[in-house]
């Protein structure tokens, strides 16, 4: 988003009545706007609005790191070294600048440097120091050394698994790869924490050795049949008898790369999006051929839902990469979540020319086709999905669940049903395909006992779904039980107040128990929520209208149904 000046005012503005002096010069100006951006992840801003900072107030250490920051978060680190280098200069301690600084020494191959300014405190931190240091001591040519340090690093609380990874990794880059097998198979330092890159780079070491068959052993069950392209790339070279060079390191520079992918990647679960990004972009800088990094780079923004830029770094994952395909994916969704969803179809559309044979790219485009309302189009991408899939000897509930979902809406109930049926044998608990199920039979007024049953199924599996409870809701007033529906009709408006189906649903719970009044609240409330750009197709305004005309009985006899009834057993 761009600040305009009203924006600098509104931010100026929000200092009034705080008792802090309004700043209206035209820094104070940028310096709010830069740090509004900076808060909503508008990172194109907040590096441009700190950058007219800055010009006014050059010396300021907020700003100077801020800048550094911004600009880091772009992948701009041409635009950030030079201001890293103040920040220095002016005797400031500051992580992302020493992370620039030392990622500009450590693509040099200045190692001697990097070591330098390690034991002068002024590296990323004791949590990757330790292994920044082992790398840049084998860029000096000092394997020995390098390995005492990976060692002491293994000795620290916490970071055994990095530390002896790294060592491996190490020891293969310069050829060892029996050392570096024991190390992945855990007979020489005990069991490693399994991850991906882990797993591909074991099995080229293993491929080296001439043993692709247990390269195979090791692929297969770390990660099943289910192998995304790269993965089953490297199985079918493996398959074919190839010896695989070991490509995940080839050298200190692509080692320091690798710490602060690491890193990043298990900071995932603790610091924010914004943070790890730093170390994704710097890994990035270090490593071109890091195409891990990128893929991560992309996926952070676009959890931050900078999706233009997210965009872009999907963009950089080359076409004739494994990756690629994954790489689509990712900018179709980035386009579908920031409204472009004919860019995204066109995007799946291309990536289904290229790569035919792959079911995730004909699912995802039927899930664009679908939301789109495209539903023929949808059953088509899914029909060819499930002819893949079949293919290999896999059968998808989720494939099976969305298509039955097309039918419905295309007024195909029996292949409809088909489909959702099938989807429940594949997947018995899920509350997904149990909700919709019986949500549809409730529709279509047939087997309402087993309709209540498979949603009482879906309400125990997730009790804090409003549409699973609104389900229940729906067909306890479906089958006469009002006053057992009453409870679960509010319950489910609690949980979705803005809803219109939801609140639809209990105005008409509430004219069946004789709350008229309130009935007519809710049917006001559900026709306020109706999104009228885009209305569900569930949602019927001038139903609603007429409701609070004429009142549900009058309706319902206009429709020629039956009148409101009591069941039997209701209290």
């Amino acid at each position: 988003m761009k600040f305009r000046p009203l924006a600098v005012l509104a931010a100026a503005a929000l200092l009034q009545g705080t008792g802090a002096p309004v700043l209206a010069d035209p820094a104070a100006g940028a310096y709010l706007a830069a740090r509004q951006a900076r808060y909503v992840h508008d990172f194109a801003a907040a590096a441009e609005y700190y950058t007219r900072a800055l010009a006014d107030d050059p010396a300021n250490p907020a700003i100077l790191e801020s800048t550094v920051l911004a600009q880091v978060s772009l992948g701009r680190f041409d635009l950030a070294l030079p201001v890293a280098r103040r920040l220095e200069e002016a005797g400031l301690r500051s992580q992302v600048g020493h992370m620039v600084l030392m990622g500009k020494e450590a693509r040099q191959g200045d190692f001697d440097a990097v070591l330098r300014r390690i034991d002068d405190n002024r590296g990323i931190g004791q949590l990757g120091d330790g292994l920044l240091a082992a790398w840049a001591t084998l860029g000096q040519g000092d394997m020995t050394t390098a390995l005492d340090r990976f060692d002491d690093v293994a000795t620290q609380r916490g970071l055994h698994s990095f530390a002896i990874y790294h060592k491996a990794l190490a020891l293969a880059s310069v050829g060892d790869f029996e050392a570096a097998d024991a190390i992945f198979s855990g007979d020489a330092e005990g069991p490693m924490q399994t991850t991906r890159r882990g797993t591909m780079a074991w099995a080229e070491v293993l491929s080296q050795l001439e043993r692709n068959d247990e390269a195979i052993t090791v692929i297969d069950e770390t990660f099943g049949a289910s192998l995304d392209p790269e993965l089953a790339a490297l199985r079918a070279r493996l398959a074919r008898g190839e010896r695989i060079p070991f490509s995940r390191i080839t050298g200190a520079v692509e080692g320091i790369a690798e710490v602060y992918y690491s890193l990043g990647r298990a900071l995932m679960t603790e610091a924010g999006e914004d943070y790890v990004l730093l170390y994704a972009r710097v890994a990035e800088y270090l490593s071109e051929s890091h195409m891990d990094a990128r893929m991560m780079s992309a996926e952070l923004l676009e959890a931050l839902e900078r999706f233009d830029l997210a965009v872009k770094a999907y963009k950089r994952i080359p076409r004739d990469h494994p990756k690629f395909q994954s790489a689509e994916l990712g900018r179709a969704e980035a386009l579908r979540r920031s409204g472009k969803v004919h860019a995204a179809v066109e995007v799946l559309e291309q990536l289904a020319q290229v790569q035919p044979d792959e079911p995730p790219v004909h699912v995802s485009l039927g899930d664009l086709h679908r939301q789109l309302k495209q539903f023929e189009e949808a059953v088509e991408a899914y029909d060819r999905a499930l002819d893949l899939y079949e293919e290999r000897g896999t059968d998808q509930w989720f494939v099976h669940y969305v298509r039955g979902i097309s039918f419905e809406r295309l007024g195909e109930w029996d292949r409809a049903e088909t489909d959702l049926r099938r989807a429940l044998e594949l997947e018995p608990d899920q509350p997904q395909v149990l909700n919709y199920l019986g949500y549809s039979l409730v529709e279509q007024k047939t087997k309402l006992d087993e309709a209540l049953e498979l949603i009482e199924r879906a309400v125990s599996a997730r009790p804090d779904s409003g549409y699973i409870v609104d389900s229940l809701g729906w067909v306890l007033y479906r089958l006469g039980r009002y006053d057992e529906a009453i409870s679960h009709m509010e319950r489910a408006a609690e949980l979705m107040p803005v809803d219109p189906v939801v609140n639809d649903h209990l105005g008409d719970v509430l004219w069946a128990v004789g709350r008229k009044t309130e009935a007519r609240f809710q049917w006001k409330r559900a026709l306020s929520f109706v999104n009228k750009d885009d209305p569900s197709p569930d949602v019927d305004p001038a139903r609603m209208r007429r409701k609070l005309e004429v009142g549900l009985d009058r309706v319902l006899e206009e429709e020629g149904a039956g009148p409101l009834k009591v069941s039997n057993d209701d209290s």
